[in-house]
């Protein structure tokens, strides 16, 4: 059996993607509103997220771009 493990970033992903769906943020906040959701996973979330080259002030929807959560070695 040859089972994935999904990137916890495409977990992450799944989860704003469905509080965009609740419009509770939209695609053009930026991506340091979703700390305000998130209290204190934010500083692990926030770190993954700079680990992959984004900064807070980018958009949400640049998140969700992403097709392909890949960890560099």
């Amino acid at each position: 059996m040859n089972q994935q493990v999904a990137h916890p970033m495409e977990k992450f992903q799944r989860q704003v993607r469905s509080l965009i769906q609740s419009k509770v943020i939209k695609p053009t906040d930026r991506l340091w509103k979703i700390a305000l959701l998130y209290g204190d996973d934010w500083s692990y979330w926030k770190k993954e997220l700079e680990d992959f080259e984004f900064t807070m002030q980018d958009s949400i929807s640049d998140l969700l771009d992403v097709e392909t959560w890949e960890d560099s070695d």
